[in-house]
């Protein structure tokens, strides 16, 4: 069993418990009354690499990274210094988050807000939408052809934008076939944990032009930011160099400056 099939057992079992206590009719009745949920894609595909910055307090790879006792805050800072949008961990288990995580960060800022989860099943996208996200992510590794057709065709009834992410070429091919307007890249491999940060100049050549690309992982500095202009990247996700820097603010900032 890989990692990304160990963490999807866990989801999965989480899930359940959710499903228990809140059932779907009731989320959908919130739904119902949201607000409409806010486009990235101006700000994504402006002129520049745009930063969608992440509140994470841990990783599978390296544990626990920052306490974030108070992630409105924080991504309050990441707004503050630029950040095209903000990303936010729910999955409870490897990355210590939750969806009141993701309904504090949405009372906190304007920009748009992602639910960055492993998400398998259509209620987590009406979950996520409930709680005031206005983009899901949907990781192609962990679905098959018709869960990933299923759940991006849901995701967008519901308003959301969903960020495709691929780690190979044969996932870029199925991203495309479901017709992904936001593709990211991701240079870890969720099987192993291992980052090549290559990965990104790789592939990105192969999703075609007009698709928003997204650089994630291994992003650390200014310097990366740079990097991924140069091939071809329209945002980078940044997590962990900024949870762990003195001055979340200011390292937005540095990156915006580094893409333009």
């Amino acid at each position: 069993m890989t990692v990304l099939d160990e963490i999807i057992v866990g989801v999965r079992e989480d899930l359940a418990e959710r499903e228990r206590a809140v059932p779907a009719a009731r989320l959908a009745e919130q739904v119902a009354g949201a607000p409409a949920p806010r486009d990235p894609m101006p700000a994504f595909t402006a002129p520049g690499v745009s930063v969608l910055a992440e509140v994470k307090r841990a990783s599978p790879s390296r544990g626990d990274l920052a306490q974030i006792a108070d992630p409105a805050a924080l991504a309050a800072r990441y707004a503050a210094g630029g950040a095209a949008a903000i990303s936010v961990l729910t999955e409870r288990r490897r990355f210590r988050g939750s969806l009141d995580d993701l309904v504090s960060v949405r009372a906190a800022v304007e920009v748009p807000v992602l639910r960055k989860d492993f998400i398998v099943t259509d209620y987590q996208l009406i979950e996520a939408r409930a709680a005031g996200a206005d983009l899901a992510l949907l990781i192609v590794a962990a679905l098959d052809d018709a869960q990933l057709r299923d759940l991006h065709a849901t995701a967008v009834e519901l308003g959301l934008t969903p960020l495709v992410e691929v780690h190979d070429e044969a996932e870029i091919e199925r991203a495309v076939a479901v017709g992904a307007r936001l593709v990211g890249v991701n240079n870890r491999n969720l099987k192993t944990l291992a980052v090549d940060p290559a990965t990104f100049a790789r592939l990105a050549p192969l999703v075609p032009e007009g698709v928003c690309r997204v650089n994630e992982s291994g992003i650390t500095g200014p310097a990366d930011v740079a990097a991924s202009r140069a091939a071809g990247a329209d945002v980078v996700l940044v997590g962990e160099a900024l949870v762990t820097g003195d001055d979340p603010a200011a390292a937005v900032q540095a990156m915006i400056d580094a893409g333009r």
